[in-house]
């Protein structure tokens, strides 16, 4: 194969665009996309304080080394879960990424601040961990990037997270998380910052690649709660679907951008006020993240795990975690 650009030996293979690229042609193509992602949504601009949400994984470190190469502000957030060892490889590789960039990275130990652990969470109550860990990351993102004064969160979702949400969504006619399944979430008055996911057009394999080429150490392994995880069986069936149709989830996802996600967004009716607890956003009186927490640091027995059904915030939409 031959670089579509530059016509030397191609080392990356793009079977949805039918091309391939050389090492340094495919950093070209990948740092593109991500500037489109940021120029056609006005995700931010140069001006603006940028918070990444870095996880120790290839989406959240390839996302904030193509930020810091084009010149944005933008510093990084770490949240220790307690998972185990899993955890303490995340934070080593994180900060091992950002002492060699001197970038500025914020850490919030969750057991040091809080009190619990995400393994706390799946011993001692009948929520999934994947649940207690995706409600709390994103009440910390947003919790942090206020207090800290920054003006938007950026995550390292990518293609294949976004369209195995959206199957997720569909499957079960979630309107509401479709409502807000989009490129942006827009800040609001009750304390939401705005949110961000510049990768949406990259896929997995995309991020992969970029890390590689750009010598990015990051984390390999799953997190070992994900294990049984249905967004994972939800990547598979999309990825049966993009081997047979290369571009399937490309279109599935881009086409519900343009064609549907406006209707439900149209419909989305929720009036969110500050928690009563922590003052952040909410839809009830106390939030979940405050219910939660409240929960792990009261003394009883662990419990034994199930499903648990009831409201969620609109800041608690279910979410595979950025990489």
């Amino acid at each position: 194969m031959r670089c579509l650009k530059c016509r030397q030996e191609a080392w990356v293979e793009l079977r949805r665009h039918n091309a391939a690229y050389c090492n340094t042609c495919f950093v070209t193509y990948f740092r593109d996309q991500v500037g489109r992602a940021i120029r056609v949504h006005q995700m931010f601009t140069p001006e603006d304080r940028v918070l990444v949400a870095v996880s120790g994984g290839k989406d959240s470190l390839a996302l904030w080394d193509v930020l810091i190469e084009a010149g944005y502000q933008a510093d990084g957030l770490y949240i220790d879960l307690g998972i185990g060892d899993y955890s303490g490889e995340s934070k080593r590789v994180t900060e091992h990424f950002a002492a060699a960039r001197g970038a500025r990275l914020h850490v919030v130990g969750l057991e040091e601040e809080y009190g619990y652990t995400i393994d706390l969470v799946a011993a001692k109550t009948s929520r999934k961990p994947c649940s207690g860990c995706g409600l709390t990351k994103r009440y910390l993102f947003n919790r942090k990037a206020a207090e800290l004064g920054y003006d938007v969160v950026a995550t390292g979702h990518n293609l294949d997270d976004e369209a195995a949400t959206l199957l997720g969504n569909v499957l079960h006619w979630q309107t509401g998380y479709l409502a807000r399944q989009a490129p942006v979430l827009e800040a609001e008055e009750a304390g939401l910052v705005r949110k961000v996911k510049p990768l949406y057009r990259l896929t997995e394999h995309e991020t992969a690649a970029y890390a590689i080429i750009r010598g990015i150490d990051y984390i390999v392994e799953e997190c070992p709660n994900a294990v049984g995880a249905r967004s994972l069986l939800y990547k598979d069936a999309l990825n049966v679907l993009e081997e047979r149709s290369p571009g399937a989830k490309q279109s599935f996802l881009l086409g519900f951008l343009e064609r549907a996600q406006p209707a439900f967004s149209a419909e989305d009716e929720h009036e969110l006020h500050p928690c009563v607890e922590c003052g952040q956003p909410t839809t009830t009186p106390r939030c979940a993240f405050c219910r939660l927490a409240d929960e792990m640091t009261r003394p009883g027995p662990t419990r034994r795990r199930g499903r648990r059904r009831g409201r969620r915030d609109p800041v608690g939409n279910r979410q595979p975690a950025a990489g």
